[in-house]
Formats: structure tokens, C-alpha cells, sequence
């Protein structure tokens, strides 16, 4: 039975991607280095370990939203799903490291941005939690499959400025908001009606009408 190990031994952003991403650095070895791995076809879910770190009185205030008053995080903090993403592992005998691309959403839609945008400095947990198959020659020479362990795992902290370089290179001095086009239209009627320039102008003009206080 084949044994690997794997761990994440850094990340990057790419100088170019089709959409904002991150690379992670992952090292698989297997402790049987005369074995030769034709492929493997990987699987990963990606959590945020979000207790394994402590939050400022600001960060808590912006994640409200995700986990409540902080006086409930006792009973609402746990694992934050982040996504699954799966790539092809080259062939290789001891050990290989390869980039294992995970693309990101600025949607503030999703919980994971959420938590992204509010931490504002330090880093964030990761809890890499891998399946898959392996493909690997056996001692007669023939192909076998097998499968990857569900107990194969590996944790990294990623430093937040990593993920707000990546951000500010895709969507500078900007955010991104998803809206019903219902209410798009409701806005697109009210900026032509009030003649504002810019959206910026439109909200600025809303919040200001709510009583909060506003700066451009």
C-alpha cells in the first residue's frame, strides 16, 4: 500500500492568470522512493481554520456578518468551506513539487471574501484536505490504481498580504458587488434621474440620505 505525505511549503500570485489566483506550493513525497508514480489525479477541499487564529476588536466588527456578536463565537466559529479544486500530478518516484492553482472570487457574496476582506492583517489558516487516485507501476510491472487516504491533510497560513496583493492587481482601489437586476435597474433609474455621474456618486447620495456619514 502506497504511503504519500503532502504539505504546503509556500504560495504566490502568478504574473499572469485569466482570473485572480493563487499558486500553492505542494510537496508530495512517498516514503517508498524506489516506487514509481505514473500520475495521480488529485482532489482537494479547501477550509479555513478560522479558531486557529486571533481577530482585532475592527475584524470582528467587519465579521459580523459571517460569524455574529462576538460574545456567540464560542457556538458559531468552525471550519469555513472554501472551495474544491483538483489537478493532475505528474509522474515522479521519491518525491515532487508542483503548483497547485486555486482560483478567487472577490464576490463579497461569499463568505470566503467576506473573511478575506475583514481579517486585515496577519494570516489565515488553511486546512488542504486531499483525495484522489494514484496510478503507480506495480512490482510486476503492471498499472495499479489506489486511492489517496481521507486522512491525508496538510495545513498552511497563508499571510493575508499575499491574498490583498493578488485583489489589488485585479480589482485596484475597487470591489466587486453582485446585484438582481431588479435592483440594478432601480439604481440605473435613480442615477439618471438625480443626473449623478458615477455610481460611487449614486450610493454616496443614498447613504447620505440614511443619516451615514460618507467620504469619497
Amino acid at each position: 500500500m502506497l504511503d504519500l505525505s503532502f504539505e504546503v511549503v509556500g504560495a504566490e500570485v502568478p504574473a499572469f492568470a485569466a482570473v485572480p489566483t493563487l499558486l500553492f506550493k505542494l510537496r508530495i513525497a512517498n516514503r517508498d522512493e524506489e516506487q514509481y508514480i505514473h500520475t495521480i489525479a488529485l482532489r482537494c477541499q479547501l477550509q479555513i481554520a478560522v479558531t486557529q487564529r486571533r481577530y482585532s476588536s475592527a475584524a470582528q466588527v467587519r465579521l459580523l456578518e459571517v460569524f455574529g456578536e462576538p460574545e456567540r463565537w464560542s457556538q458559531t466559529l468552525h471550519n469555513l468551506h472554501w472551495m474544491h479544486v483538483s489537478t493532475v500530478v505528474p509522474c515522479f518516484s521519491a518525491s515532487t513539487t508542483l503548483d497547485l492553482p486555486v482560483p478567487c472570487s472577490y464576490d463579497f457574496e461569499l463568505v470566503s471574501t467576506k473573511y478575506f476582506d475583514a481579517v486585515g492583517e496577519g494570516d489565515v489558516p488553511l486546512l488542504f484536505l486531499f483525495s484522489g487516485s494514484i496510478f503507480y507501476e506495480g512490482e510486476q510491472g503492471q498499472l495499479r490504481v489506489e486511492q489517496i487516504s481521507w486522512s491525508k491533510e496538510a495545513a498552511f497560513r497563508l499571510p493575508i498580504a499575499l491574498w490583498q496583493t493578488m485583489v489589488a492587481h485585479y480589482y485596484p482601489n475597487s470591489a466587486w458587488l453582485h446585484l438582481h437586476k431588479e435592483t440594478f435597474d432601480r439604481l440605473h433609474r435613480y442615477k439618471a434621474a438625480h443626473c449623478l455621474p458615477t455610481w460611487e456618486a449614486v450610493f454616496a447620495q443614498l447613504l447620505e440620505a440614511s443619516g451615514e456619514e460618507v467620504s469619497l
